[in-house]
């Protein structure tokens, strides 16, 4: 087994009695602090961070500046992303992978990042993007019913293309309607390299999981291979993939990395992010079942004023004195945190942080301007998705020739 795969879940070791932080694909939590440590992380997981240098290729091949969540170190690790570079410069194919697993009726702003960056990644490279929604994953995790599952990919589907990907470029399939022929051989393929010992190791399945959660990580793993979208790319297994992911996924891609060569592909290359909080604070993924706990892209201008004034967790002081001596606290302060994600102005956000951060601009003024900001991003994306018709999404979903690369 390669090293990438032989590191397993990650749950990092405090000290003596201390709260441990644990990393899988569908439980997140922080250390005693409830932050958690991407430096061990990285190290736990073996992936590599991302260096200014990676970030100055990429803009000196796309002739593009980079995205401010590759500049502000929101999307922070990757796993070959340098190859997916020499493909992009010597002119070699590659495909563009991220998905989904549908559970609530609308995305919420952390959902949304994976595809803001994605979106940036297809128009700069130009290549094809396949995106997964895993409604089979929710069922069986979530207890959702299939045909409730299957619902919500599709009303999820509708905020995903409004986000504003090319549908000459673009397939969304969901694993209910489109599993089977190349996509079903390649999964079982994949199931036949991963021994049960692999599989607990990897992703902490005990003996009281569903069969079908222990099968399900070769479903998620197949669409790294080209040859899964022969309507596509036909049979060529030569065809790189990109992966842009928040890195709780690692896991699912380390498994895959291990089993490509010995199937006659490439392994899968990927880019990862850092989680996006939840509004009481960095304490791991927010849920979207608490509706409290994020705002959401089908929330009003009401709604967001006031998650943001009651919940938005503040790193300012207790007092309007010892705020104005102490200043923010920009570690731990969450409308800091989420202007980094999604104020572009690069000049604005550094004069916020000097003046929060000093103590001259206060709670109650940071917050405002997160409000401007997110009230009129999500009535962009709400507008967007207006003009996303069920005969939209059966466009985006259609198995049809898309223009891949040469």
């Amino acid at each position: 087994m390669e090293p990438e795969q032989a590191a397993s879940t990650a749950t990092a070791s405090g000290a003596e009695g201390e709260t441990e932080q644990h990393v899988d694909p569908w439980n997140v939590s922080g250390g005693a602090d409830g932050k958690i440590d991407y430096n061990k992380l990285v190290d736990q997981f073996g992936c590599t961070r991302i260096d200014e240098a990676l970030v100055a290729r990429m803009e000196r091949l796309t002739g593009k500046p980079a995205h401010p969540f590759l500049k502000r170190g929101i999307f922070f690790a990757h796993r070959e992303l340098d190859t997916i570079l020499d493909c992009y410069e010597k002119k070699l194919p590659f495909y563009l992978y991220t998905g989904r697993g549908p559970s609530s009726e609308a995305l919420h702003l952390g959902h949304l990042v994976p595809f803001l960056f994605t979106k940036w990644l297809q128009d700069v490279f130009n290549v094809p993007l396949v995106i997964q929604l895993t409604d089979d994953e929710k069922s069986l995790w979530k207890g959702l019913d299939i045909d409730e599952s299957r619902r919500l990919a599709r009303e999820n589907a509708k905020d995903i293309i409004a986000c504003g990907f090319d549908v000459t470029k673009t397939f969304i399939f969901s694993d209910f309607e489109y599993v089977g022929g190349a996509f079903y051989r390649n999964i079982v393929r994949i199931q036949r390299c991963v021994s049960m010992n692999q599989v607990r190791g990897i992703f902490g399945f005990t003996m009281d999981d569903f069969i079908g959660k222990i099968a399900f990580p070769a479903v998620q793993a197949a669409p790294s291979f080209a040859d899964t979208f022969p309507h596509i790319f036909g049979s060529r297994k030569d065809v790189h993939c990109l992966i842009p992911c928040a890195i709780d996924q690692d896991p699912y891609f380390r498994m895959t990395r291990d089993v490509s060569s010995r199937l006659g592909h490439n392994k899968p290359s990927l880019i990862e992010s850092r989680f996006f909080p939840a509004l009481q604070g960095e304490s791991g993924k927010m849920s979207a079942s608490d509706t409290t706990s994020a705002i959401f892209v089908n929330d009003s201008e009401k709604d967001i004023k006031s998650k943001i004034t009651k919940y938005a967790f503040s790193g300012g002081g207790a007092t309007l004195e010892e705020h104005k001596a102490k200043g923010g606290n920009l570690d731990v302060d969450v409308p800091w945190k989420y202007l980094n994600f999604f104020l572009e102005d690069d000049v604005k956000l550094a004069h916020i942080g000097r003046e929060y951060g000093s103590g001259r601009m206060l709670t109650s003024e940071i917050k405002g301007e997160l409000t401007t900001v997110l009230v009129d991003m999500v009535k962009r994306h709400q507008a967007a998705r207006v003009q996303v018709t069920e005969a939209v999404v059966d466009s985006f979903m259609a198995v049809r020739p898309m223009a891949a690369q040469p």
